[in-house]
């Protein structure tokens, strides 16, 4: 069985959305990558304008963009190499199969000499070998175009496609700023492991060509959050939240909004409609993101604006304008590790509960925080 099973995917599914988003970058990438070097640097006389090994470079870049083999350097350094060197083995040797092999060879052994490892590479430099005539009439000006111009203009739009979709290329170093702009890293990849030890658990798993040392410190993180989860045994979202519930209807304006903010200390309020169905929930930044859509309306600035918002001298917004649609929600029997997970990394301040699509409570951080300490004192 373990025999069997070791021939099926390596990999776990991916979902739909990432599928279609790798697929249609790739068509971006490659389209727009063909058209300039059609159009500006080759003619297409030669027949190697386009080369397959792109195709390849697109798996990784859109696909897999986070993989150290797809990063700027191995990709452009890589590819270019690997084309320096098949066209000076295609120049000397005569014999094809010899040139293959040698020109694959040698490109290997170069690109872990530069810690450019790029597998089309290994294709670019077999593209040179087995076209002879084309690269006797382009020469060494192959590895600039298309090779170095074209892997070039496939990273920069990488690059800018990786942002559009929310996705991060090149991947994320281990001593950039946190999402709060500061030398601190995200909470839950303070691990209490140096960038040289996540580097020498790579190098001793061999693992340094599948996986960045920030990705590693981010799974690791993972781990120890998951772990702990266990440890809060059976919790439910219905055991820890709040369940005397302020609430607001689309409709309110946001002088009220922000009195209840004021008045109740809140750091989010649920938005619900006639039916008690909830429809959103507003925190404090969407009002002080209003505040400042306002300002630039009006021209004020923005603590003027959030001050006309708080004293209710500025009623064209409501809550229904503002609020929130698409965050997270759990269901009464949503365990708490499920919500401890959604809620360390920062970006989840508060999850409603609901039952039957009706609001029927709230897991705000001090919920979570006051659940996770009784349980740790029970275990005590």
């Amino acid at each position: 069985m373990s025999i069997w099973k070791s021939l099926g995917p390596a990999i776990p599914g991916v979902a739909i959305g990432e599928a279609v988003r790798a697929g249609v970058g790739a068509v971006f990438g490659l389209a727009v990558t063909g058209l300039f070097l059609l159009t500006e640097t080759i003619d297409p006389t030669t027949g190697l304008y386009l080369v397959a090994p792109f195709g390849a470079s697109s798996v990784l870049l859109f696909a897999v963009p986070n993989s150290p083999l797809a990063q700027p350097w191995p990709s452009i350094v890589g590819n270019t190499l690997s084309a320096i060197i098949g066209v000076a083995v295609c120049l000397s040797v005569s014999d094809p199969v010899l040139r293959v092999a040698l020109s694959v060879g040698l490109a290997i052994t170069a690109m872990l000499a530069c810690r450019a490892v790029h597998p089309p590479a290994g294709a670019v430099a077999m593209t040179a070998a087995l076209s002879p005539d084309s690269i006797a009439q382009l020469g060494f000006c192959f590895a600039l175009a298309p090779i170095a111009l074209g892997t070039v203009a496939l990273v920069l739009l990488a690059t800018v496609y990786a942002r559009i979709t929310g996705r991060h290329y090149p991947m994320r170093q281990f001593d950039v700023p946190g999402r709060h702009r500061t030398e601190d890293p995200d909470p839950a990849e303070r691990l209490g492991l140096s960038e040289s030890e996540l580097t020498d658990i790579l190098k001793r798993y061999r693992h340094s060509l599948n996986l960045g040392v920030e990705d590693l410190a981010r799974l690791i993180g993972a781990a120890e959050l998951q772990a702990a989860a266990h440890a809060t045994g059976p919790l439910t979202a219905a055991d820890i939240m709040s369940r005397d519930l302020v609430t607001v209807g689309p409709e309110a304006r946001l002088s009220r909004v922000a009195d209840l903010f004021r008045t109740h200390r809140f750091t989010s309020l649920p938005v619900v409609g006639a039916d008690g169905g909830l429809r959103g929930v507003i925190f404090q930044m969407h009002l002080i993101n209003a505040a400042q859509a306002r300002a630039g309306q009006s021209g004020r600035g923005n603590v003027s604006a959030l001050r006309a918002l708080i004293l209710g001298r500025d009623e064209a917004l409501t809550a229904g304008d503002i609020m929130g649609r698409d965050g997270p929600v759990a269901m009464s029997g949503t365990p708490v590790a499920a919500l401890l997970a959604l809620m360390a990394d920062g970006d989840t301040d508060a999850v409603p509960v609901v039952s039957d699509a009706r609001l029927v409570g709230i897991v705000t951080r001090t919920d979570l925080i006051a659940g996770l300490a009784r349980s740790v004192a029970r275990r005590g």
